[in-house]
Formats: C-alpha cells, sequence, structure tokens
C-alpha cells in the first residue's frame, strides 16, 4: 500500500487509485472503491474534466449527476501530451497501487502507458480497464455506450412487453455492471500482489458484462434452443412471480417455490393449490395467463396495501411498485442508510445519493458523503502529498 497519504477507514485504507475514468462504468468502480476506504485521486482533462460535469441535473452551475458518482473523490487536471504533466503523473503511478482507465483500447498504449510499459516500470501496480468491447477480439476498437451494449448483449430483446418494441433497462446497467465487475476484479489482483507481490491487469467489457446478466436466459435458450422473449413484469421460469392488479393499481407477488404458492392460495381463499394445472411450478407456467386472471378475480375488490399486509402477514413475497420519490422515504431503505447526503466544501447538504449496499460489521457507514471535487480542486495538496511520499522513501 502507498505510504504517507490522507487517513481514512475501511477495509482499504490506505490503498492509493489513480483514476483516469470517466463518465459511468469507471467513476462507478472507483466510487465503491472509494466507500470501502480508498482513496481516489481523479485525473482529469484540463479545462472541461469529467463529461459528467455538464450533465444535469444542476444545482447552481454544479452537477448533481457528477457529484452521486464521484463524492468524496479527489480532482487534479492533467493534459498527458504535456511534458510537465506527464511528469506530474508519473509521480502519481509510483505512489498508487491502482489505476483505472476507460480508453478504447490502444489509446493508453500510444500515450505511452498501457499496460505492458507500466508493469515493467511499476510492477506492484494494478491496471484496471474497462470498455465497451475488451482489449481482445474483432471489435475490440468499437466504441461503445450503455444502450450500445443492452441491446447487443441480449439485455433489451427480453425486456419489456410482448409484442412492442424492445426497451433498455431504465438504470444504466451497461454501464453500472460494469464497473461493479472492475470493482470486483481489482479486489481480487489486490489478493494476488499480496501472494506474488505483481500486479495484474483486469481487463472488463461492458459487453461481457451484460453476457454475465443472464443467467435464466442462457439456460432457457441453450436447453431450448429458443431465446426467450420479453415478458414483461413476469419472470419466465416461475410463476406466479409477476404485477398483479389490485383495485387501485398494481402491485407484485412472487411466490417461487409450491410451497409458497400453497400459502398464497390459503391467504387469498383461492382454493386451487391442489389443482392439476396449478399444482407444481411447471404446469403454473403453462397456465400463467389463466392463473393470473384468477388471482385478479380476487385481488381486484381490495387496494393494494391491504394485500400487501396481508400477505406479508401469510410469509408470501410482495412489495408494492414504487417511484424514485417512494423509494427515497422508504422507511426499510432509510434503516439502511442508503440514502445519504452529499456534502458541499462548506460541510452543508447539497445533494443526495444512494448509500454504500456493502455493509461490513467493522467498516463505518456514515450518513454523509464528502464534497465532490472541483476540477484540479486538490492539485496542490496531491502535489505536496507526493513531495512528502518521496522524501519518506529516500
Amino acid at each position: 500500500m502507498a505510504a504517507s497519504q490522507p487517513s481514512s477507514s475501511g477495509p482499504l485504507s490506505g490503498l492509493t487509485i489513480v483514476d483516469l475514468t470517466h463518465v459511468l462504468a469507471g467513476p462507478y468502480a472507483s466510487m465503491t472503491l472509494a466507500d470501502l476506504g480508498a482513496r481516489v485521486i481523479k485525473v482529469e482533462r484540463p479545462g472541461s474534466g469529467d463529461d459528467t460535469r455538464a450533465f444535469p441535473p444542476f444545482k447552481g452551475e454544479d452537477s448533481a449527476y457528477f457529484a452521486a458518482i464521484n463524492h468524496g473523490k479527489e480532482s487534479i487536471a492533467l493534459d498527458l501530451k504535456s511534458p510537465e504533466d506527464r511528469v506530474v503523473f508519473e509521480r502519481l503511478l509510483s505512489q498508487a497501487d491502482v489505476m483505472l482507465e476507460n480508453y478504447r483500447p490502444g489509446v493508453m498504449e500510444r500515450m505511452g502507458y498501457g499496460w505492458e510499459a507500466l508493469h515493467e516500470q511499476f510492477p506492484r501496480l494494478i491496471y484496471g480497464a474497462v470498455s465497451g468491447f475488451g482489449h481482445t477480439g474483432p471489435d475490440s476498437q468499437r466504441p461503445a455506450y450503455d444502450m450500445v451494449v443492452q441491446a447487443r448483449g441480449g439485455v433489451m430483446s427480453i425486456t419489456g412487453e410482448r409484442g412492442r418494441d424492445p426497451v433498455r433497462v431504465g438504470a444504466s446497467i451497461g454501464d453500472i455492471a460494469a464497473g461493479m465487475f472492475l470493482a470486483q476484479g481489482v479486489l481480487a489482483a489486490l489478493l494476488e500482489v499480496q501472494n506474488s507481490g505483481l500486479g495484474q491487469k483486469v481487463d472488463i467489457a461492458m459487453l461481457d458484462s451484460q453476457l454475465a446478466l443472464l443467467e435464466h436466459a442462457i439456460a432457457i435458450t441453450s436447453t431450448t434452443g429458443e431465446p426467450p422473449r420479453p415478458s414483461g413484469a413476469r419472470h419466465p421460469s416461475i410463476t406466479p412471480f409477476e404485477t398483479f392488479h389490485a383495485e387501485d393499481g398494481l402491485f407484485v407477488i412472487a411466490a417461487g417455490n409450491d410451497g409458497l404458492f400453497a400459502q398464497l392460495c390459503a391467504a387469498l381463499e383461492l382454493p386451487i393449490a391442489e389443482d392439476p394445472r396449478f399444482a407444481s411450478n411447471p404446469t403454473r407456467c403453462d397456465n400463467a395467463r389463466l392463473l393470473k386472471r384468477l388471482i385478479e378475480a380476487v385481488t381486484i375488490d381490495r387496494p393494494a396495501a391491504y394485500w400487501i399486509d396481508r400477505l406479508t402477514q401469510a410469509g408470501i413475497p410482495t412489495g408494492p411498485i414504487q417511484d424514485v420519490a417512494q423509494v427515497l422515504q422508504d422507511q426499510q431503505i432509510l434503516a439502511r442508510n442508503m440514502v445519504v447526503d452529499v456534502l458541499d466544501e462548506s460541510g452543508a447538504p447539497a445533494y443526495v445519493a444512494a448509500g454504500n449496499p456493502i455493509k461490513l460489521s467493522g467498516l463505518e457507514d456514515p450518513k454523509t458523503r464528502g464534497p465532490a471535487p472541483r476540477l484540479d480542486g486538490n492539485r496542490q495538496a496531491i502535489l505536496d502529498w507526493l513531495d512528502q511520499a518521496e522524501r519518506a522513501t529516500k
């Protein structure tokens, strides 16, 4: 671990990450690692910085989107084509444990900072790369965004309503899944450094990450020879497992096995648990539309809240369909500290962001997060730290 850096808490305390990534996949990974205690030094383009600094919504002139992903990091603006800035960048690398980048494959090599060159110069340095299609394969040079990999990776083919146009998942899972896998890869590489003393290259493709999310779709396709199609809210292999109409709108029921189905029938006073058409999950899947109509014939007469309360008392997995405003007020979510305040430079709450879903017994889980950095706002502090670190190693 790099020495002489600002103190932090968490299992990754003492870890220094030099983060060249921008927009979402890479910054999501470095945010996750920062929440676990790592120090993240964000290297940005002079003048404009990370693209998301220009993404709405804004509070004053500052992007809430940028703050939600980059809170608690530090910023230094470097032009890696400038000889003077390259010196600073290499000084950073000499003190870093991890470098992250999300350029198209070949860009770092052309700047002289590809994996092979850096591994020779800094053998312990972990090189984390995330790109649309990875650093190998015939399409490695193609550009990609979230929607491109959701489409090509098969996710859009199973998302939406049957008979209608495909839709992307509302959250940017093309980026976010890749960011999660990048963080996992970095953690695995850290263990290898402890064992062998050598850093690893972590090569994450957004397209690969989409395929890794398709557990049931791959099983269905490889077994039946037929790819699944959009099924709306219904699970293609479990029934009942979808939305149902109540008197005042939709709610969800997920009775994932025969025992839960029997409990559901009892709670609904619906005498079909032993009906051969519904007695097992395969037969329920074959008769899913009929079963939905039978359940809704009961649930349509009462509000969703009534059924959620009744089914919850009966031990049936169920819940409301909430919008994001409702989610931010959900008592379970608040009790888990999953809504946190991002502070401004004066220490006052400025933005709201998602908390850290990784709850460790020895990890502090504060209700606030440090401010998002101003572009190049930590330059002098970072340079002072480098001077101190270099003096300490002489």
